[in-house]
């Protein structure tokens, strides 16, 4: 089985997982995401719905996502981005939503990770899905 689909953002979530804050509630750290990861995570949960296959994945999976940026300054489209933020903390709030949605049963599934950063005239994100 293999899913791929592109989603169109005009922008595209730069949070990151990791800028979720801390609070000491009573001598104990409590852990909470600010209103921009939230709205991130709205953002992908609502434009990922859409795509959630019929069946969960369940066995090794390779999953190759292309985060496509608009274009700013003098960048080509198709050029590749290399300023933040960068693959791995933008990578892990999408698979987690992704896990949330039901694609696959756990993210620790993911065997095989290809993931790039691009200018785009279309923004977005493109992600594939192959059961390996």
């Amino acid at each position: 089985m293999t899913t791929a689909f592109f989603m169109p953002m005009k922008k595209v979530p730069t949070i990151t997982h990791q800028q979720k804050q801390v609070a000491v509630v009573n001598d104990k750290p409590v852990f909470y995401e600010p209103d921009e990861l939230k709205a991130a995570r709205a953002k992908l949960m609502a434009h990922l719905g859409q795509h959630v296959p019929a069946r969960k994945y369940t066995g090794a999976l390779r999953l190759t996502v292309k985060w496509c940026f608009p274009i700013t300054g003098k960048r080509q489209d198709g050029e590749y981005k290399t300023t933040r933020p960068d693959n791995s903390n933008m990578q892990k709030l999408l698979e987690d939503c992704m896990e949330d949605l039901g694609f696959y049963k756990d993210d620790a599934q993911i065997a095989s990770l290809i993931v790039e950063k691009f200018w785009a005239s279309l923004p977005g994100i493109y992600i594939k899905i192959e059961e390996l």
